[in-house]
Order: structure tokens, then C-alpha cells, then sequence
């Protein structure tokens, strides 16, 4: 057989293989959600304070809105950044996405043939030289499978779907991390302001125990009056001492998100509540935006690898054809072998046709097809869990909304409350019970004024980060 008709072999060969795929067609999935979300789809009630946000241009969804749009506290935007730089969490899931596509670069060499140059030298030796002296030089490939069932394209095709939902994994972490320092930068902001709460509540029931114990020293106020006074300095004493500890926990979480120590320059000193600077969803969001999470889209990716599986495990019942094909130059001398040696070719086709194997081939298949629906599941499944977490989102949306008002009502009543019974107190006309009473009442309401706005906050944060958003650093 002359060279080129092997060539021509070759071409052909490489021409034909691929050209064939066995695998089923990507099953639909079946998530049983609603197309519209279970409550308006709107973050700010109409009579919402300015605080609570603006709203959104129509058709701009979450996913579109920069995490440096969204948060409009310029401290915490730099603490994101120096997050996305330094966590190594973040990093494992770049360097993870980094090994996928070098084990997709290894998967797809294999469509294409390894071409290398070799040589071969053997001298004659004993009496006689039986064996003379021999010498070739040969360019050919080994053991290059021809894909003319899809085997190797169909692998090719899960390493890809793979390196794509690695990379979808590595916008997850993302997202999460994003979230995770806004919501750590959220509750140190609340803990402060519950700290500042318990400290003017520390200093103002301290001045009037110092009142009280001189008024007990005159005889003007009982023992019980005295105690009683003594209580809420103590209780406001642990509160201060234990948001402080809280304080402190919260910058240790900081500086392990953020992957080194944060500026102290860069923490907030109490709660604000225009830190998160949100839109409001346009009205009537389809569901069909979950589709848009890269947790769905990486698991849609895993069901794509899964199906192309299926495809070469088929392929696996059929014949394989494996070529081996070299051209070269021989000679008897090493001198003669560029100008006076023997040109050669050789063609070794080797064909494998499986007969009986035990049922390992149709126990693959069975795997990859037990895969599939595995990953289809998984894929219906993280569709529902977007779903879920969202509707549970808008709710919380709608009723720390309401929780923040009528927390305003209460504190401005208690204060009123405190005033009115501090002064009937001090005319003798109520026991210091009644006082006591209304100044616990008051506390509470102050902390639980901060402890409600700090979860409408991170409510927020969960409401963009279940939507997709927080993936684009600033909005097209």
C-alpha cells in the first residue's frame, strides 16, 4: 500500500469519526412551580419610607443589578471587593473551575490524533552478524480511536458540561460570599447599635440610681424602691457586656471572610438604614427568572454531562477501531538513512467487537441512565428551592415591612409611656414599680426597634442573592 493511498485512509478516517452521537435526547424537566410568585413581586410598599429603596426601571431583574449598585454604603462595597480578592474559599472554586478545563483540554485531545516523531536503532552483533545493523526513522500516530459510534466525542461532551457547571459553582460561591460579608457587616451594625442602646441605657440608669440611693439615704424612697432601681442598672450592665462580645465576634467573621484583618475605618459604628440601597422588582416577575440562578444552571449543565454519558456508554456496545499508521525511512546504515534509506509505511487498524463481557457494558449503561435521572432530580430540585426561597423572601419583605412600623409606633408610645410615669413618679403620685415597668418596656422597644430593622436589611441581602443578583460588580 503506497503512502498516499494510507493518507488517504487517514483523511478519511478523521473525516468520518464523530459524526455519530448515541445519546438520548435532554430530558425535560418537570419542577411542578407556579409561573408567578405566591405574593406580589415587590420589595417596597407603596407608603415605604425613602430608606427602603428606590424602584427599578421595568424589566431590570436582580441578576442585572450590580452588588455595587445594590449596596450603597461605600465601606461595605470595599469590604466586598477585598472579599472577592482574598477569601480562599472563593479561591478553591476559581482553582477548582481552573482543573475542569484542563480535564476537559485531556478529554477532547483524545478526538483528535497524537503525531510524533520516533527512532529506532539496532546494531548486529556475534559470530557471523547474523543480525545486521538496522536503522529507521518514522512519523506516524498510535492507537488513535476512530469515533464512528460518538464514544469519545460524547465523553468530550461531560468533560465540557462539567467545566461548565464548575464554573456556574464558582458564581454560587460567589453569591454566597457576597451575601455572607453583606449579612456579617449587617449583624455588626446591629450588634453596635444594641450595644449603644444598653450603654445610654447603662448611664442613664446609673444617673437615676445615684438619685434613687440618695433619696433611700433621706428616707424619701423605700429599700424595694432602691433594689428595684439596682435591677435595671444590671441588666442594662450584662446587655453592654455581652454585645460587646457579640461586637467582637462580629469583626473575627469579618476578618475571616474578608481573608485578613479589616480597617477598622471600614466598620460601621452603629446601624443605618440606608446601608442597603435595593430597587423594588417590577410587578408580575415570572418564576422563570430562577432559570437565570447559577445553581440551576449548574445543574443543568451536570444533567447535560449525565445524558452525553449515556451516549458513550451505548457507544461502548459497539465495535471500536483503533488505528496505528507511521511513514518513515530505513537503511542499514545510519550515514545513508537521510539520503539512501528505504522509505516505508505501514497501516494497523485493530478492531474490537465486544461478545461477552460479564454484563459490565449494559452495567454502565444502567449507571449512566440511573445518573441522569439523578441529575434530573437534582436540577427539578434546586428549580423548587430557588422557587421556595424567594416566595419565603417576598414574604419577609412584606411583613418585617409592616413588623418595622409598628415597631416605630410601639417605641414612640413607650417613650411617651416612660416620660409620663417618670414625671407622676416624681410627684409621688405612682409607686417606682410602675417606673420600672415602663422603662423595661421602653428598653425593649429600642432593641427590638434595632433587631427588626436589622433583619429587614438582611432580608434584602437574601431577596438579591436568591434572585441571581450579585454576580456583575457594576450593571451594563
Amino acid at each position: 500500500m503506497t503512502r498516499s493511498v494510507h493518507a488517504a485512509t487517514l483523511l478519511l478516517a478523521l473525516a468520518v469519526g464523530g459524526c455519530a452521537s448515541l445519546a438520548p435526547p435532554v430530558p425535560e424537566a418537570v419542577p411542578a412551580i407556579p409561573t408567578q410568585w405566591p405574593l406580589p413581586a415587590t420589595t417596597v410598599e407603596a407608603n415605604a419610607p425613602a430608606d427602603a429603596g428606590q424602584v427599578a426601571a421595568p424589566g431590570i431583574t436582580a441578576a442585572d443589578i450590580g452588588w455595587r449598585e445594590f449596596f450603597a454604603d461605600p465601606a461595605l462595597d470595599t469590604l466586598i471587593a477585598q472579599a472577592l480578592e482574598h477569601n480562599r474559599d472563593l479561591r478553591i472554586a476559581v482553582l477548582n473551575i481552573e482543573r475542569a478545563r484542563v480535564q476537559y483540554r485531556i478529554q477532547r485531545a483524545d478526538q483528535i490524533p497524537s503525531i510524533g516523531i520516533s527512532g529506532i536503532a539496532s546494531q548486529g552483533g556475534g559470530p557471523g552478524n547474523l543480525a545486521p545493523d538496522a536503522y529507521s526513522v518514522r512519523l506516524g500516530l498510535t492507537d488513535f480511536e476512530l469515533d464512528f459510534f460518538g464514544r469519545v466525542r460524547d465523553l468530550s461532551r461531560v468533560a465540557l458540561q462539567r467545566y461548565f457547571a464548575q464554573s456556574e459553582t464558582r458564581r454560587v460561591a460567589q453569591l454566597a460570599l457576597i451575601a455572607e460579608v453583606a449579612n456579617a457587616y449587617l449583624t455588626l451594625a446591629g450588634d453596635q447599635a444594641l450595644l449603644q442602646v444598653a450603654q445610654a441605657t447603662l448611664t442613664n440608669q446609673s444617673d437615676a440610681f445615684r438619685l434613687t440611693q440618695r433619696r433611700h439615704e433621706l428616707g424619701a424612697v423605700s429599700g424595694l424602691d432602691l433594689e428595684q432601681a439596682r435591677t435595671t442598672v444590671e441588666t442594662a450592665r450584662a446587655d453592654a457586656a455581652r454585645f460587646a462580645g457579640q461586637v467582637a465576634q462580629d469583626i473575627n467573621a469579618l476578618n475571616l471572610l474578608v481573608g485578613g484583618p479589616v480597617d477598622m475605618d471600614l466598620l460601621p459604628t452603629g446601624f443605618n438604614g440606608g446601608i442597603i440601597g435595593i430597587t423594588a422588582l417590577p410587578a408580575g416577575l415570572p418564576s422563570e427568572v430562577l432559570l437565570r440562578r447559577p445553581d440551576v444552571l449548574a445543574a443543568e449543565h451536570r444533567l447535560r454531562a449525565a445524558n452525553a454519558n449515556i451516549g458513550a456508554a451505548r457507544a461502548a456496545f459497539f465495535p471500536s477501531i483503533r488505528l496505528t499508521a507511521a511513514v518513515g525511512l530505513a537503511s542499514d546504515a545510519l550515514t545513508r538513512l537521510a539520503s539512501g534509506g528505504a522509505g516505508f509505511s505501514t497501516l494497523q487498524p485493530q478492531i474490537n467487537l465486544p461478545i461477552f463481557d460479564s454484563g459490565r457494558l449494559q452495567g454502565d449503561l444502567d449507571v449512566a441512565k440511573a445518573d441522569q435521572d439523578i441529575a434530573l432530580a437534582e436540577y427539578e430540585k434546586a428549580i423548587q428551592t430557588g422557587f421556595r426561597e424567594v416566595a419565603d423572601a417576598l414574604a419577609l419583605t412584606r411583613t418585617l415591612s409592616a413588623q418595622r412600623e409598628a415597631q416605630l409606633t410601639l417605641l414612640a408610645a413607650a417613650t411617651r409611656a416612660n416620660d409620663l410615669s417618670l414625671a407622676r413618679y416624681q410627684a409621688g403620685r405612682d409607686s417606682y414599680l410602675v417606673q420600672l415597668v415602663t422603662q423595661r418596656t421602653l428598653y425593649a422597644a429600642q432593641q427590638a426597634l434595632v433587631s427588626t430593622r436589622a433583619a429587614e436589611q438582611t432580608n434584602r441581602v437574601t431577596l438579591y442573592k436568591v434572585l441571581g443578583g450579585g454576580w456583575y460588580e457594576r450593571s451594563q
